[in-house]
């Protein structure tokens, strides 16, 4: 005679403190990349005794991703950012979809929003969107290659040298790419768009601003960094030199 059957217990799945930052800086790297293309639409003007600057609000959301992409660097290398880039890339493409979709309906009489007020607020031009996402690809591409070029010169040292280094040339390709396709490019095809001296200003005015905020930015990295030592305890250390000497192998096997 047999007993009872044995019930068997599942514990959920615990994970270590790397994998819940990498999950908690990928939500937050994720998110604010897509809250920057949808708030993008609307622009505003800094005005400064040199230049008033005309900017997408879109701004205001990428320097939380330029810090999430420096720290995700240090912490789990090329291939965390790469992963993250492609995936946000993913979701922002699916976002602009899932929109697309709700334009096709028709809003009733008494919605809160309108058809006309949810196309001007959501629905930007094609280019827009491909330049957007074609940019953001080959910034975070660009970012996390001279992060590591500069990592490797400097050592565990100048964290400020190489998160605003990859900064600047990074955000100078993302301004250039985005510009040019999403504005420039439907000139030059006669689908409106702007010229090249305008092209120019915005974009340059756009780049200046990014720079000054990467450099504003800073101490906030500095301040995230220790937060996120202190709560990796003895392990931090190990585990960005991990990362460094792993990179560095990689590196060497390319050249």
């Amino acid at each position: 005679m047999t007993g009872p059957p044995t019930l068997h217990v599942f514990r959920p799945l615990t994970a270590s403190r790397r994998e819940r930052l990498f999950l908690l800086l990928a939500g937050f790297f994720i998110g604010n990349a897509l809250l920057a293309e949808l708030i993008g639409g609307k622009l505003f003007s800094v005005a400064t005794p040199w230049h008033t600057f005309t900017l997408s609000c879109g701004i205001l959301l990428w320097p939380v991703v330029f810090i999430i992409s420096d720290i995700v660097n240090e912490y789990f290398g090329r291939a965390g950012v790469k992963r993250l880039s492609f995936i946000a890339a993913a979701v922002i493409a699916y976002a602009f979809i899932a929109l697309s979709l709700a334009q096709l309906t028709r809003a009733t009489s008494f919605s809160p929003v309108d058809d006309d007020s949810f196309r001007v607020v959501f629905m930007q031009s094609q280019w827009i969107i491909v330049g957007s996402i074609a940019a953001f690809l080959t910034a975070q591409l660009v970012d996390v290659t001279v992060f590591w070029m500069v990592r490797r010169r400097t050592g565990h040292r100048m964290l400020w040298l190489r998160a605003t280094g990859s900064t600047v040339v990074s955000q100078l390709v993302d301004t250039l790419v985005v510009q040019f396709i999403g504005l420039h490019l439907p000139y030059l095809l006669g689908r409106g768009g702007i010229d090249f001296p305008n092209f120019v200003n915005s974009a340059s005015s756009g780049y200046f601003f990014k720079l000054g905020v990467a450099i504003g930015v800073t101490p906030l990295l500095y301040l995230i960094h220790a937060i996120i030592d202190r709560y990796l305890g003895d392990e931090s250390g190990a585990i960005v030199e991990r990362v460094a000497k792993s990179e560095g192998a990689d590196d060497a096997s390319v050249t």
